[in-house]
């Protein structure tokens, strides 16, 4: 009888769907665990990302939406959203040179907590995926702002193309 109901039971349960090929969560995983000692080493003091910037062909990426980075962003920034990221849009952007310095800054790095960098979940901030995106795809010199800062101090250098 109990053979019978484990039987039964295994029968009714429900089955997992196949895996989708196209998506993978173990390897995601993976990625986030071997980015965090990377990441850890290239968080950059406000006054060093900046002068970072200014080097010779560095990226400074910013990775909010097209209407966010509108209404204000770091002068020099070029906007590639989070949700465009794909190897050909990346590339595009980026150029060739998978070694190329990228900088990155989100809404979190921003003291404001309004319009156009509202405050994110810190756990969800888009520093951490874009960072973790950007090496997956092949581009392993990435560099983050550490800092905090207000976007109406003028050594930010926030502008707006937003009408």
């Amino acid at each position: 009888m109990l053979l019978f109901t484990a039987l039964a039971l295994s029968l009714a349960a429900p089955q997992d769907p196949p895996a989708n090929p196209q998506i993978d969560y173990a390897g995601f995983a993976t990625l986030t665990r071997d980015v965090r000692a990377l990441r850890a080493k290239r968080l950059l003091a406000f006054d060093k990302f900046q002068a970072m910037a200014a080097g010779k062909d560095v990226l400074l990426l910013d990775a909010r939406s097209k209407d966010a980075f509108a209404r204000g962003h770091i002068a020099g920034a070029v906007n590639l959203p989070f949700t465009d990221f794909t190897a050909e849009a990346l590339a595009a952007v980026v150029g060739p040179n998978r070694d190329r310095p990228i900088l990155i800054y989100c809404n979190n790095n921003f003291s404001n907590h309004r319009s156009p960098v509202p405050l994110k979940n810190p756990q969800l901030a888009l520093n951490i995926q874009t960072f973790i995106n950007l090496v997956g795809y092949g581009y392993a010199n990435v560099w983050e702002l550490r800092d905090v800062v207000d976007f109406n101090d003028p050594k930010v250098g926030w502008v707006t193309t937003a009408g």
